[in-house]
């Protein structure tokens, strides 16, 4: 897989988040084995962008992995600098299902309640609202209006 590529602006903002991040992956002496490379695909997925400290002497071998880790996951190279290396990755679109039985879940509304004199704040009460439920002018919390039922006969009439 070609590896992602990235204007100076894009790869500048990516080196600017990765500044706090500490290494999520390190590679020993071993060098890059299957395993490595699956816990960097698995922290891409999770994280989107890594450090990774390759922990060798040969800056030749470090480049090379660097430059095989970018191809061969898909990844951009942000950056190289020593024994760190950080990629990054953009997160997979995760698929919403859509569930038509599903009722409307709870809502926090803000209800203020005015004094009668006129010179005071008014009081700020936060109302959870579940599906089943509505708010009534006055500010209390009653059942949802069920739909009017109508008669049999009127129902085979329409």
């Amino acid at each position: 897989m070609p590896q992602i590529q990235l204007t100076p602006a894009e790869r500048r903002e990516h080196r600017a988040n990765a500044h706090h991040l500490d290494p999520v992956v390190m590679i020993g002496g071993d060098g890059l084995t299957a395993a490595v490379q699956k816990e960097v695909d698995a922290a891409l997925s999770a994280h989107g962008l890594i450090k990774v400290r390759i922990l060798g002497d040969d800056r030749a071998a470090r480049d090379q992995i660097y430059q095989k880790l970018a191809d061969e996951l898909d990844a951009a190279p942000i950056q190289h600098i020593g024994k760190l290396i950080v990629l990054w990755r953009p997160p997979a679109q995760k698929a919403k299902t859509v569930d038509e039985d599903r009722m409307p879940g709870p809502r926090d509304i803000k209800v203020l309640k005015f004094s009668k004199r006129g010179g005071q704040r008014p009081e700020v009460k936060q109302l959870r609202v579940l599906g089943n439920q509505r708010l009534t002018p006055g500010g209390q919390i009653k059942r949802a209006k069920k739909p009017k039922q109508t008669s049999v006969k009127k129902r085979q009439a329409d």
